[in-house]
């Protein structure tokens, strides 16, 4: 069997899931019911994609910065890193947003208060940090050990020889790591980093246990009012799979091209 045969097999799997979507647009156009639902839960894709896209940005950064501490020469910022990174990662995320939305959050704005009260400035309340935003912290503090792993490997996965050429040449290890390791490294994790991004998707509905207005919170709202939950979660089945669906068909061509380029 050809090593590439998979990649060649044609997508049957793509259009039953065409088919099933051609039907719910269909129901979604023509059922009053599904018409008004879809409506209701849409409004709610605003706050989906916003906490994902900050959350995954935050997560990335915070990743980034991690896995370059973990590389360090420095015995003590690889085991802050390590540390950081294991016990992140043993923490289930719905348990995280649970502790840092009532835990870490009033902690955050307490240690703000000692800071800024004497310079003179008005005490800020728990209750100003919203609920959103606790949410956002969460994801972002979760998602951040596991991206740290992917930048990590990507890195390593550069040849040191060109690291050792670069540094023959009298380039400074900022130099190195902007102008040889990052860009090879992005080339290795950008799959990765698309899959994570998917699942961090579906995981900010997450944030509906916190009263976040997003598609899964309208969602759970309309369905106990009317007690149509079949109607109601088949459509936010829908919009999530619109979503993720569609961000995975543009990761296979990213990784196509990737691919191509390396040839």
């Amino acid at each position: 069997m050809h090593p590439n045969s998979q990649d060649q097999d044609f997508p049957w799997w793509l259009v039953v899931a065409g088919i099933i979507a051609l039907i719910a647009g269909w129901q979604i156009v023509a059922d009053d019911l599904y018409s008004q639902i879809f409506a209701t839960v849409l409004k709610g894709v605003k706050i989906t994609v916003l906490v994902t896209i900050v959350a995954f940005l935050s997560a990335a950064t915070v990743g980034l910065l991690l896995a370059v501490m973990s590389l360090s020469k420095s015995l003590v910022l690889r085991q802050i890193a390590r540390f950081y990174i294991e016990i992140v990662r043993g923490i289930p995320i719905l348990v995280l947003l649970f502790y840092i939305a009532f835990v870490g959050a009033p902690a955050l704005v307490a240690a703000i208060n000692l800071a800024i009260e004497p310079l003179g400035f008005d005490a800020m309340r728990t209750r100003d940090l919203s609920l959103m935003w606790r949410a956002i912290l969460a994801l972002t503090i979760g998602y951040s050990a596991f991206i740290a792993e992917v930048f990590r490997a990507g890195i390593q996965s550069v040849d040191t020889g060109q690291l050792e050429a670069a540094k023959a040449l009298g380039f400074t290890g900022w130099q190195r790591f902007r102008l040889i390791v990052f860009p090879q490294a992005l080339r290795t994790i950008l799959p990765p980093l698309g899959n994570d991004f998917i699942a961090l998707i579906k995981d900010s509905s997450l944030v509906s246990v916190l009263g976040v207005a997003d598609v899964t919170q309208l969602g759970k709202i309309y369905a106990s009012g009317s007690f149509r939950y079949m109607e109601t979660y088949n459509i936010v089945a829908v919009i999530y799979l619109m979503m993720t669906i569609g961000l995975s068909l543009a990761l296979r061509v990213l990784e196509r091209r990737l691919r191509e380029r390396r040839r």
